[in-house]
């Protein structure tokens, strides 16, 4: 987070304006169908960073849902005019005037979390969002506050939003706010390649000046007491006094890795990851084999197999097993690995251009999920669900911290597979390192198949 008074003028609008990046902005072709959800953390968010945005979505006849986080109630501390049950109450009414002139026919609903302290009920406003984004029809594009923005509100609501795009599988626009103020063009933290333009009509920048003129508790002062004072400086305000919205695109999807990016791991070590000498990969071996339900299985698959070490273990339990990955050199590793074990195969096979013909048991996917792009991978969930047998076991285990060249995150893979699947979730284990689930054909219990319950 960064230390700012909105009260204070800030870096002054032209300095954005009159820098070349700004000027050359690429335009955003905004999303003018389906269902649209502006969601802010306080009230006046949703009118300075997407008011024209919901000007132009109404035009378009698609008005967008705008959903106020927190209540506004702290807007002015130590005020004599307004306590904090009176303010939360005209912050409202502010709303509720200034998304009518933007947008008369968008629905408006206010979570009335504490404003100020988001951080503290994450979890209860991720369920409120997440229930408000699944009731009704699929949301095709979620507009929220950019999570680099500075203020911790900003940045809880922000992260929450991604999260729920990521399972929804929707678009993610952030508009920034506070980083007009705060910021210049060259901090270090500005994203430039991420940034993008919604250009707007004359009659849409014109709305947006009237509405930021509605929330009146925040541009003008209450009282002449000092704690009285406008929370946003005229000129701050004229940062949103523009013919375009800028908003932060998600990141360039990368593609899924191809066998020459493995080919090329595995001839610079033997055992790049350290299957073979890593407390960590032994450990998550006990786990993933622990946390299988039934104590064999007919026919296995395994993807994304490596040099074989996971392999030998789950071998041990199956009485076929076929283990394949994408990597040449990888397979070859592993068939010295396994060939005294008659009952394992071991092939080349790049599961993104085709999932190996069969009825399996049992499919482990572990640590290959997030070298797919996110169509690939619901793809490739989809195709091993069609072969997997009846009654059968699916276990996916990933490393949940980031890597850059991967196109997805663990916690991405494990999104996709939550989403996109209709077996039953047997068994969970997740910790800072590694998500680790268990889903099955079968919803019994280990007590059930056993004879216990």
């Amino acid at each position: 987070m960064v230390t700012f008074d909105g009260r204070a003028p800030g870096t002054p609008a032209s300095v954005w304006s009159d820098d070349p990046r700004f000027r050359d902005l690429p335009a955003l072709a905004l999303r003018r169908t389906g269902r649209t959800v502006v969601v802010a953390a306080h009230p006046d968010d949703e009118t300075l960073g997407a008011g024209g945005i919901l000007a132009e979505l109404a035009d378009a006849g698609c008005p967008a849902e705008v959903v106020i986080v927190s209540d506004g109630s702290a807007s002015h501390p130590g005020s004599p005019t307004l306590d904090a049950d009176a303010m939360a109450g005209r912050r409202w009414t502010e709303v509720v005037d200034a998304v009518h002139l933007l947008s008369p026919d968008s629905p408006i609903t206010m979570l009335g979390h504490t404003d100020g302290g988001l951080r503290e009920v994450r979890d209860a406003v991720e369920d409120d969002l997440r229930a408000l984004l699944t009731d009704g029809p699929p949301v095709d594009q979620l507009v929220t506050t950019w999570r680099g923005d500075g203020h911790r509100d900003h940045r809880v609501v922000g992260e929450v939003c991604a999260t729920l795009a990521d399972e929804l599988g929707c678009t993610l626009l952030e508009y920034p706010v506070w980083l007009w103020h705060w910021g210049t063009p060259d901090d270090d933290r500005v994203p430039w390649d991420r940034l993008r333009v919604v250009e707007l009509s004359d009659r849409s920048v014109v709305r947006k000046h009237r509405a930021v003129a509605a929330h009146a508790t925040q541009v003008a002062p209450l009282s002449p007491d000092p704690h009285d004072a406008a929370t946003l400086h005229p000129a701050f305000l004229r940062s949103f006094d523009r013919d375009v919205e800028v908003v932060v695109a998600q990141d360039p999807a990368r593609p899924t890795l191809r066998g020459e990016f493995f080919d090329a791991t595995y001839g610079r070590h033997d055992d790049p990851w350290g299957y073979t000498d890593r407390w960590y990969e032994e450990r998550k071996r006990a786990l993933t084999l622990a946390a299988l339900p039934d104590p064999r299985y007919g026919h296995v698959l395994e993807i994304g197999c490596g040099i074989g070490v996971l392999t030998a273990e789950l071998a041990q339990r199956a009485d076929r097993l076929l283990a394949v990955d994408v990597s040449v050199a990888a397979v070859e590793r592993a068939r010295t690995r396994v060939s005294a074990l008659p009952q394992v195969r071991v092939e080349v096979a790049d599961v993104a251009d085709a999932v190996p013909v069969g009825s399996f048991d049992l499919v482990v996917l572990s640590e290959v999920g997030y070298y797919l792009d996110r169509a690939t991978l619901s793809r490739v969930l989809g195709d091993l669900r069609a072969r997997l047998a009846p009654g059968g076991t699916l276990l996916a285990c990933h490393w949940r911290h980031p890597v850059e060249a991967y196109p997805l995150s663990g916690d991405d893979v494990h999104r996709v597979l939550r989403r996109t699947t209709d077996l039953t979730l047997l068994a969970e284990h997740r910790e800072k390192d590694l998500l680790l689930e268990v889903y099955g054909d079968d919803a019994r219990s280990v007590a059930q198949r056993t004879g216990l319950a």
